[in-house]
């Protein structure tokens, strides 16, 4: 009883439920009211607080040491034989050797192997996904509290546990607009956060001041939810979202958008081309590959092994499982973003969305992305305002009705998937990377 105690959960707020007499806050919203511990369970509270943040400082300042993880290793071998198989992601493809070259290579890059996986499972894990730090999560838990109460209290929202795969307990929080009788809430836009986002606070915001239907998740070891955000578990709990989705809250895959903000663009990748039939994909300041961004804030002296640590246990794919889906696609691309550029946010040209967005052109139009095609896309990309963007279409004379008629001929003439203008594919957003996506930004992607 006294482990519970412990180790059970903590009684932030009490949200009034509709068909409660007490009198309703303003405008007729359910008012809550923070909880108020007595003296005896407020004193056992800060006691276990401090104990948790002294440990949590004592882990990340103190040395790595060799018995912990080899422990640690030992465990997560362990585990992987008992927790059920995830599902299915893209794996590296793996160089053809021969056996004894292959015996050779494996001994010579055994340190390596050990190395990476050190670092991937402390500190690159945490660096990657600041927001699965407790100390940071502690910071922000009154903020949390507020936005989780404004969720619920003012929109009404349904608070669930999910169950993935892999037993981690994802948090959930979906706000119903289907009865709101507006076009937009019968559409479910499923969120995706950043790598220090949380549903409470971030992006589900976006959709939901459109009139949208909004169902928002928190990564494994975000806030409600347990577990590492590791790719395959970031893809196990994507999964039983959308399954929770279909089966519980009674959306068709084909009335569902997924909407990604930065390092989600993984999970919504991942999401359209494991259910095609989904309606379509809002990418926002995402990119097409972890590795070129991980390479740019590390020595260049440690490039093989960054390379190896990406490859093996941080591989964000997100052009490769982008490319597997036929559906509509937008991209956001913030022209002032200082996170997903290799160079800085003054070159545009260095924006990570970018090479998203020509290598799904070069793999949907093979025929039309020839280097001259390229080199007027990228001439696009290169404006960072609207003027300049202007400028590139009067210069090529481009006539954006002339394009939609050709394609509706096209489409009419041979009933088949037609191309997209490349225009379509992409809106800039003058801002900066953290800034949030205003809703008036935020549209589904563009159909014929």
């Amino acid at each position: 009883m006294l482990l519970r105690c412990i180790l059970g959960p903590h009684l932030q707020r009490i949200h009034r439920s509709p068909d409660q007499s007490r009198p309703e806050g303003r405008g007729g919203r359910r008012q809550g009211w923070t909880y108020q511990p007595r003296s005896l369970e407020k004193h056992t509270d800060s006691i276990i607080g401090w104990a948790s943040a002294l440990w949590s400082l004592s882990y990340y300042s103190s040395p790595l040491l060799i018995c912990y993880l080899y422990r640690k290793a030992f465990d997560s071998v362990f585990d992987r034989k008992l927790s059920k198989a995830g599902v299915s992601l893209l794996k590296p493809e793996p160089r053809l050797r021969g056996a004894a070259d292959s015996v050779l290579n494996s001994v010579r890059t055994l340190p390596c192997h050990i190395i990476s996986f050190l670092i991937a499972h402390s500190f690159g894990r945490r660096m990657l996904y600041p927001g699965s730090v407790g100390l940071l999560q502690k910071a922000m838990r009154p903020m949390l509290l507020q936005g989780q109460a404004r969720l619920i209290e003012e929109f009404d929202g349904q608070r669930n546990k999910l169950v993935a795969c892999d037993g981690n307990d994802i948090d959930t929080m979906f706000v119903d607009r289907r009865r709101d009788g507006g076009q937009n809430g019968q559409t479910l836009v499923i969120c995706c956060e950043g790598n220090a986002g949380f549903y409470e606070v971030g992006c589900m915001n976006t959709p939901l001041e459109g009139g949208y239907s909004v169902l928002g998740w928190n990564h494994p070891g975000f806030g409600g939810s347990t577990g590492v955000p590791f790719p395959q578990n970031e893809a196990n709990a994507m999964d039983v979202v959308i399954q929770f989705a279909i089966h519980k809250l009674g959306f068709q895959l084909t009335d569902i958008v997924v909407y990604a903000w930065s390092i989600g663009g993984f999970t919504a990748s991942w999401a359209v081309m494991s259910y095609p039939e989904i309606q379509s994909v809002v990418l926002d300041a995402s990119f097409d590959d972890l590795l070129p961004l991980a390479l740019k804030v590390m020595p260049d002296s440690w490039r093989p092994l960054v390379q190896h640590t990406v490859r093996q246990y941080m591989n964000l794919n997100n052009a490769e499982q982008l490319l597997k889906y036929q559906g509509p696609v937008l991209l956001i691309r913030r022209t002032r973003d200082e996170i997903i550029t290799t160079t800085g946010p003054e070159d545009v040209m260095s924006n990570r969305g970018n090479d998203l967005l020509l290598k799904l052109l070069q793999f949907r139009y093979p025929k039309i992305m020839t280097d001259e095609g390229v080199r007027v896309v990228r001439q696009w990309l290169g404006s960072s305002n609207p003027l300049e963007e202007a400028s590139v279409y009067s210069g090529y004379e481009v006539d954006d009705d002339w394009c939609v008629s050709v394609l509706q001929s096209y489409q009419a003439d041979r009933d088949v998937l037609f191309p997209w203008s490349a225009r379509k594919y992409m809106r800039n957003f003058e801002t900066t990377h953290c800034t949030p996506l205003p809703a008036s930004e935020f549209h589904s992607p563009w159909r014929l």
